[in-house]
């Protein structure tokens, strides 16, 4: 996804320095401010021993909306609390939509709920994230000298 956006921006510049999402194979569908929707595919390399997908898989998804939403403000912003609740297991092929939408925001906190849906649009994972919101722009030379 590009976008001229800030959000846009901002997200495109953490993306290209994730190698992380990257590997993941994760695919950008939307950013807004305080928003974002991602989406992937369950890999074999990705299944636990039960042969569903491993817990952390659900919850770098989540994790990577958390990150791409709460810094789309255009103020670097770090995770200090999250947590998942698994609802719903997942096999190799499945494609998994993580959607980030922020609940709270103040000066130095955001918190942002992420709901992690299956191709029929069920929930298999919630996440709650909360960030800490430094005084570091992504952008410093456009900010007017804020």
């Amino acid at each position: 996804m590009k976008s001229n956006s800030l959000p846009g921006q901002v997200v495109n510049h953490m993306y290209s320095n994730d190698w992380f999402s990257q590997w993941l194979g994760i695919e950008i569908l939307e950013v807004a401010a305080g928003r974002c929707t991602l989406r992937m595919k369950v890999r074999k390399e990705m299944l636990n021993g039960f042969g569903i997908a491993h817990g952390g898989i659900t919850y770098s998804v989540a994790d990577s909306a958390l990150a791409f939403a709460s810094n789309s403000h255009g103020r670097k912003s770090v995770s200090v609390e999250t947590s998942v609740s698994h609802t719903i297991s997942l096999k190799e092929g499945d494609i998994i939509t993580a959607v980030a939408e922020e609940v709270s925001l103040s000066d130095k906190i955001g918190i942002y709920y992420i709901n992690v849906l299956n191709p029929e649009n069920k929930t298999v994972a919630l996440f709650r994230g909360t960030v800490y919101r430094t005084s570091k722009e992504w952008f410093p030379e456009n900010s007017g000298g804020k």
